[in-house]
């Protein structure tokens, strides 16, 4: 794997900031002319993102099955890649998909809720958005 382009870690920041959809596009845009090793990566990320803007709009069957595939294209990248904890990652995102999923349709009763604990201290139930970490930040699961 090559240094990642700086539109990669637009892409990041935009994930981490909740532009899911400004996300999408940059990471998209790399994703059509990357090699096929990294194709994978990217579409994980993108899928992810676009699950938690599905879950923004209260589409909770989006969310679950975009989270879910995201979530299937990244187990390639464990422990890490590109300079990212890519296993702290998968971590949160599963601990958000099976909040989700545990709640049904009702999740997208406590986005309110949630986008207020975004850099709190979670309630208990009450899923938090995964970030992308890079190398050594700490998790807010530890």
């Amino acid at each position: 794997m090559e240094s990642m382009p700086p539109e990669f870690w637009q892409g990041v920041d935009q994930f981490n900031q909740h532009q899911f959809y400004a996300c999408h596009d940059t990471l998209e845009a790399l994703w059509m002319e990357a090699p096929q090793t990294e194709k994978r990566f990217y579409q994980g990320i993108l899928q992810v993102a676009v699950g938690l803007y599905h879950f923004g709009n209260h589409n909770w069957r989006g969310a679950v099955i975009s989270i879910g595939e995201g979530l299937g294209r990244l187990q390639t990248y464990l422990p890490d890649y590109a300079g990212l904890d890519i296993e702290t990652f998968v971590m949160e995102t599963h601990h958000l998909l099976k909040a989700l999923q545990a709640q049904g349709a009702d999740a997208i009763a406590h986005l309110d809720q949630q986008m207020t604990q975004i850099g709190a201290v979670p309630e208990e139930n009450v899923p938090t958005f995964p970030v992308l970490r890079r190398l050594g930040e700490p998790s807010v699961l530890e």
